[in-house]
């Protein structure tokens, strides 16, 4: 992508006209149909176009539909004046990790599209057996955001479910499962039967998927399946799992980190992950 210059820093002589020289209600017009990125590098050409990148028209328009009430749940509730914050600071807030529920889940806009993106910890999932060391573990770990991993170490009856209730924005965002091990050696039991993956949401979208956990070493983004968002007023509902109940054999050597909730454009960018 090439850069722009312009012909003269204050509009000098000859009569030519300089990039400084366009209304900034022209320049703003631009700036709406480009990404947050391109808004940015664009500020940089001329004072013209500054003032332009930061007014709110031109925010805005990047903004989700619901963006106040997320900027409230962002601001945990605080009875600050929000509505007088410009509106590329809103954007610049809901662009941070943003905490809730204890600090087990997160949310965020992603910085180039303005999607909203979810986090959801091992901690907040509900996981069969985790009160019995025999079988899981919470053990630290540097890779993930949330600096641990629910560990297992053997089980007959695997099941990890969750559920999380929140105002996306209309769209099509995507769920992730994931996963990792440390000893392959303690891998065991994921190449008998598939594992398989189970999305619903409040209003009756639902998706299954299944895989083999066969690729011991690195984290695994499994694709559980797709659901679309109605109304970005309504708060609604996910439930997922992720399950292997054959008992004829064991399974272990398993990390489960996170599960994330994505816009559709960014499926093919790394969510969170599995490691077995």
């Amino acid at each position: 992508m090439g850069g722009v210059t312009s012909s003269s820093a204050g509009g000098g002589g000859g009569g030519e006209t300089a990039l400084g020289d366009l209304p900034e209600s022209c320049v703003a017009e631009v700036l709406r149909r480009l990404d947050p990125p391109e808004i940015c590098r664009m500020a940089r050409l001329s004072r013209t176009f500054r003032g332009a990148a930061s007014g709110d028209g031109v925010w805005e328009a990047k903004l989700p539909r619901n963006y106040a009430r997320l900027l409230a749940v962002a601001a945990d509730g605080e009875a600050a004046a929000l509505e007088a914050i410009p509106k590329k600071e809103v954007y610049a807030r809901l662009c941070r990790r943003n905490r809730l529920d204890g600090g087990t889940k997160e949310f965020w806009l992603d910085k180039g599209g303005g999607g909203v993106c979810m986090t959801i910890s091992s901690r907040a999932l509900s996981i069969t057996g985790i009160d019995d060391r025999r079988y899981w573990n919470f053990i630290p770990n540097d890779e993930s955001r949330f600096h641990a991993v629910a560990y297992l170490s053997q089980i007959w009856w695997f099941e990890v479910r969750g559920e999380v209730e929140f105002c996306f924005p209309e769209g099509r965002p995507l769920k992730r499962l994931g996963r990792r091990v440390y000893s392959s050696e303690h891998i065991h039991g994921w190449d008998i039967k598939p594992v398989r993956f189970q999305l619903s949401t409040s209003d009756g979208q639902q998706a299954q998927s299944k895989c083999y956990l066969t690729d011991p070493g690195v984290w695994i983004n499994h694709h559980v399946g797709d659901f679309v968002v109605k109304s970005s007023n309504e708060p609604v509902k996910i439930q997922f799992a992720m399950v292997q109940i054959d008992c004829t054999h064991t399974k272990g050597g398993l990390c489960v980190d996170s599960v994330a909730v994505k816009p559709q454009y960014l499926a093919k960018k790394k969510a969170s992950r599995i490691y077995v």
